[in-house]
């Protein structure tokens, strides 16, 4: 990808999965990597055990707010990701489309998310190898 590609990432509440994944890229990649999250149907605040889980590896996403998915965000990306939003992201030509199936947190506790967070972080350091 010429240039600093950019990648978005879209669960259905933007509230945990595509949270967590776009505070690992931004933490692990820093500014080689333009990052980007939204929701099919955003949620009203970012899951309190998503917060908790990612503090205890020191990311603070306590100051994010669930987005809402617009053609513009998937225009503007490189890299789309999808996390159990099933066919709401909407396709354009050139783009690279991924399907990362996670568990949903949602209504889990941090034990429960703990998992999700670290596989979420193994994706993630994957997608650096490829794209940055």
């Amino acid at each position: 990808m010429p240039g600093k590609p950019s990648v978005l990432f879209v669960c259905v509440h933007n509230a945990g999965r595509s949270q967590m994944a776009a505070a690992w890229l931004a933490h692990l990649a820093g500014d080689r990597v333009e990052v980007r999250s939204a929701g099919s149907a955003p949620g009203d605040a970012v899951n309190p055990a998503a917060v908790e889980a990612m503090a205890e590896v020191g990311i603070d996403i306590s100051a994010e707010a669930p987005k809402v998915l617009t053609a513009d965000a998937v225009r503007a990306s490189d890299v789309c990701i999808t996390m159990g939003c099933g066919d709401t992201c909407p396709v354009f030509p050139g783009k690279r489309y991924l399907d990362w199936d996670l568990a949903d947190p949602a209504g889990q506790g941090v034990d429960a998310v703990r998992p999700i967070r670290d596989e979420i972080r193994i994706l993630v350091e994957g997608l650096i190898e490829e794209i940055a």
